[in-house]
């Protein structure tokens, strides 16, 4: 499959909203559970997403564009949530995940990139060449798989107490799974 911006942009322009609607007004249990020391949990993961907007994807963009091969990217601290966050609630979060979003995407939509565009050269610090399209697309995938690790996360909480379903819930551990 070839990357389409419009497509990548109405995934990124949802995940705010999807999390909201999944997340705000839970129980404490389920924004704080993990999957053991070392782990993220809901909020964690919240935070992490606001850091990334902050300080990787649009800057990211910026410099690929600004100074093609001839600049890394910057470095991103995958953990400063951890620091970032503390004293915040999950709602705080999520607001301003929602306005960060928003004002990425209009950066975003600011540059009116075309296909050349999207096939312009950066410097990632540890893949070295990169592609403006590739980068985009781990945009994507990056959200995806965090909804994906706060699904898992969240079902491992009651992966005890679903008796013999286990056998069928493969979202509770890595092992393949018959279908159901």
């Amino acid at each position: 499959m070839t990357f389409d911006l419009a497509e990548a942009r109405a995934v990124l322009a949802r995940t705010p909203g999807a999390l909201d609607a999944w997340l705000r007004g839970l129980p404490e249990a389920w924004i704080v559970t993990n999957e053991g020391p070392e782990t993220w949990s809901a909020f964690d993961v919240v935070g992490h997403l606001i850091h990334a907007d902050q300080t990787t994807w649009m800057p990211r963009v910026q410099t690929l564009l600004d100074h093609g091969e001839g600049r890394p990217f910057g470095a991103f601290n995958r953990y400063a949530q951890e620091r970032e966050n503390v004293g915040k609630t999950l709602d705080e979060l999520l607001d301003t995940f929602a306005a960060l979003r928003r004002e990425s995407l209009a950066a975003l939509d600011a540059l009116a990139l075309t296909p050349d565009d999207l096939a312009r050269r950066g410097t990632h610090p540890a893949f070295g060449t990169v592609t403006l399209g590739e980068l985009l697309a781990a945009w994507v995938v990056h959200d995806l798989g965090h909804m994906t690790q706060i699904a898992r996360v969240m079902a491992k909480r009651y992966s005890a107490d679903v008796g013999p379903w286990a056998a069928y819930l493969s979202i509770l551990d890595d092992r393949p799974r018959p279908s159901s």
